[in-house]
């Protein structure tokens, strides 16, 4: 008489979150480690006393100390500033308009869904080359950074704030268009199904049934893209695409340090504005 003895068996079941919080900790403590041990860095020389009497003496040039007539007491140079930052807004408005109008134009034909028809509910013979096109695109456009777009754009055309503008549009489109991709992807089909079972064609789903679903989504990223262009145009700046980051360059570069506290002051507040704009429209959005 034979007998069968069932061994339970352990579900072993791999927890990614404890795995990646496992694994920062390591990649954390190996950094320092590598920092102090293998690179010998001196934290606390960077406390010097030279450093020190550096940094007071930057300090007080940003605060005017000991100058007779400071940037920002001065009309003029309010004047000069107020309409670099009307250049500078300007840029990004036109980035992110460039950036959402590539991503509008891209963004069906790069979402899976598409490629293999259950969003459309039409498979066509090339989906998935066009697909791995615009994917493809996607991924050569945000790899490049936009100070590296900006002095190509740049060197090609002349200075200026539509340069600036470009490049800040090519880097964001490939980000903008493969976060909207995701949305897409992530659509709930059963609406867009029932569209079609009423005998709504192609063009009628994505108007009627995935544009108005995905629109929220694509607003949040697309405000949220356009922070971070108005953040950028500074760096594009450095490189003769205008506005306050090509001043912000020459003030540094000439140690006209109290004109470098006005254009901060008035960066500070176009990055304010942009977030008060940003919320206001997420409000009425919703």
């Amino acid at each position: 008489m034979k007998y069968e003895i069932d061994i339970p068996k352990k579900n072993i079941k791999f927890d990614f979150i404890k795995f990646s919080i496992l694994l920062i900790f390591i990649i954390t403590i190996g950094s320092w480690i590598f920092i102090y041990k293998v690179d010998n860095a001196d934290f606390w020389g960077l406390f010097s006393e030279s450093n020190i009497n550096y940094g007071k003496k930057f300090l007080n040039g940003l605060l005017g100390v000991g100058e007779e007539n400071p940037a920002f007491f001065s009309g003029e140079s309010w004047t000069n500033a107020l309409k670099l930052t009307y250049e500078t807004l300007q840029m990004s408005i036109m980035a992110i308009g460039f950036a959402t109008i590539g991503m509008l134009l891209t963004v069906i034909p790069a979402a899976r869904n598409t490629a293999d028809g259950t969003l459309t509910l039409s498979k066509k013979w090339y989906s998935w080359i066009l697909f791995g096109v615009m994917r493809g695109l996607y991924i050569f456009s945000r790899a490049v950074p936009e100070l590296v777009w900006a002095m190509i754009i740049v060197f090609i055309f002349k200075p200026g704030i539509l340069p600036g503008a470009i490049a800040l549009a090519l880097h964001n489109f490939g980000i903008l268009g493969k976060l909207c991709a995701e949305v897409v992807e992530d659509l709930d089909l059963r609406p867009i199904r029932n569209l079609a079972s009423c005998g709504a064609n192609s063009a009628q789903i994505l108007i009627y049934g995935v544009i108005p679903t995905v629109m929220p989504k694509f607003l949040t990223y697309i405000l949220y893209r356009g922070e971070v262009i108005l953040r950028t145009t500074i760096v594009v700046g450095f490189v003769g695409a205008g506005g306050l980051g090509q001043q912000f360059k020459l003030s540094m570069s000439y140690f006209r340090y109290t004109e470098i506290t006005l254009l901060l002051i008035c960066y500070l507040l176009l990055v304010v504005l942009a977030d008060l704009l940003s919320e206001v429209s997420r409000k009425i959005s919703e």
